[in-house]
């Protein structure tokens, strides 16, 4: 017999479902088809900003609808701060950017628990500035050297 290397396991990934509810409280949205829409909205829109090992690495942790909506989206060349992926996903939408940034601000706070810490970390290190206060997270800045 031979050894095998251990097989690093993840948590079981929570349902669709299971996130779908948590949406429509933390947005406080009438139906789950609005979560639902709501939730594949923004998970495309974020594939279309995160590329490469950090993008496969939420996908693995989102249950399969959302990391469907997430690896379906062609990532764009163009970079957006935070502040220019709501406008984007506002006008794509056809919505407003203040119900955009809330529907931003409820799927993500969620998709940061999902992540855990350290995926988040890469997540946001890996984005351009103003992604943080998005995931629900504080926005630290670096002191800029004289």
């Amino acid at each position: 017999m031979f050894d095998q290397p251990a097989v690093r396991r993840q948590a079981p990934v929570p349902g669709y479902d299971r996130m779908l509810e948590t949406v429509r409280y933390e947005g406080a949205y009438p139906t789950l088809e609005r979560a639902d829409e709501t939730v594949r909205r923004v998970m495309a829109a974020l594939g279309r900003e995160l590329t490469g090992d950090v993008r496969a690495d939420l996908a693995a942790r989102l249950p399969l609808e959302a990391a469907l909506a997430l690896t379906a989206a062609v990532p764009d060349a163009d970079r957006r701060t935070g502040w220019g992926f709501v406008k984007d996903l506002a006008v794509r939408s056809g919505i407003s950017p203040a119900v955009a940034r809330w529907d931003t601000g409820a799927v993500l706070s969620v998709v940061a628990r999902l992540a855990g810490p350290d995926l988040l970390s890469r997540i946001l290190r890996a984005l351009p500035e103003g992604y943080a206060l998005l995931f629900g997270q504080a926005e630290l800045t670096r002191r800029q050297e004289a």
